[in-house]
């Protein structure tokens, strides 16, 4: 993956993604550049899935168990999708 990809925020990278997405749904691009952007959207795209992949990793889901009165008892899992 190109470095200038790995350093964009999720954000950012989407956004080029869809630009990118735009122009080829256009259909009045070059057959060679249709080719790079391919490439760069499959990077972008790849940046954004890692992006997502390691935030989902840090979040936890909490659960509260009533244990008695007035008191819960707090425990966290992973965050299923």
């Amino acid at each position: 993956m190109p470095d200038d990809i790995k350093n964009l925020s999720f954000e950012d990278a989407l956004s080029e993604l869809e630009n990118i997405i735009r122009k080829m749904e256009m259909g009045d691009v070059k057959l060679s550049e249709s080719v790079l952007f391919y490439e760069r959207g499959m990077a972008l795209k790849n940046h954004c899935e890692k992006i997502l992949k390691d935030a989902q990793l840090k979040i936890e889901k909490i659960q509260l168990t009533p244990i008695g009165d007035n008191e819960v008892k707090v425990e966290t899992s992973p965050f299923e999708v």
